[in-house]
């Protein structure tokens, strides 16, 4: 689950989320995942997962034929409010992923984007025979960061699962750790292998985006 200390992190942090795509060097990529992304979602009724600010909602709702975008912090979604994204398509909620309300609707794929990597391994499973549980076999498509040495945060400890951490500092000065993890290609697969099928892969320098269906 999404521990007490980053929920705190990113509600404080909201209003500087998206600073995290402001970097030079992710650009070419960030149009490539851009790209990948419309692609996959094009005519889906999307449901979104941790979708912050809605950064990632607008690029779907491009192509998707309906987004409800949720979040567990209200700051996130009150930003997310301020985008100009097309009001026929979507639909923002307050909503923590690990307890979804049962009147989110239906739809036809999940969109996970730069959370996935916060979920602690061992509850990877976990979580998707959850998220199975209220959506069926539909296709999932998670989206996170690579790690690229001098452009992402410094890992500050691995624990005995195997889960990185990071020290964020949040506007007020306090300091948090963040569980943030930064699968291979093969540990993806591994970990995935008993709760999805059809995995596909695309990894860039900076981003890596994998397809699936929920089984």
């Amino acid at each position: 689950m999404i521990t007490e200390q980053s929920a705190q992190f990113y509600a404080k942090s909201a209003s500087l989320h998206d600073r995290v795509y402001d970097k030079p060097e992710l650009q070419s990529d960030l149009a490539a995942m851009h790209a990948h992304v419309a692609e996959v979602v094009r005519g889906h009724a999307v449901l979104e997962l941790a979708c912050g600010t809605g950064y990632w909602t607008g690029v779907i709702a491009a192509s998707a034929h309906s987004v409800v975008a949720t979040d567990i912090n209200p700051e996130m979604i009150a930003i997310a409010q301020l985008r100009d994204l097309p009001a026929d398509k979507v639909q923002l909620r307050v909503a923590d992923a690990w307890h979804l309300p049962d009147d989110l609707g239906s739809f036809t794929a999940v969109f996970i984007g730069l959370w996935w990597s916060h979920v602690a391994r061992e509850l990877q499973e976990k979580f998707l025979a959850h998220l199975r549980s209220k959506v069926g076999d539909i296709l999932v498509v998670l989206l996170d960061e690579a790690y690229v040495e001098g452009s992402s945060e410094t890992v500050a400890r691995t624990d005995m699962e195997g889960n990185t951490y990071q020290i964020r500092v949040a506007p007020d000065g306090e300091r948090y750790e963040i569980p943030k993890t930064y699968p291979s290609d093969s540990a993806l697969r591994k970990k995935l292998a008993s709760s999805v099928r059809e995995i596909k892969i695309v990894r860039l320098e900076y981003f890596w985006m994998l397809t699936c269906r929920l089984k």
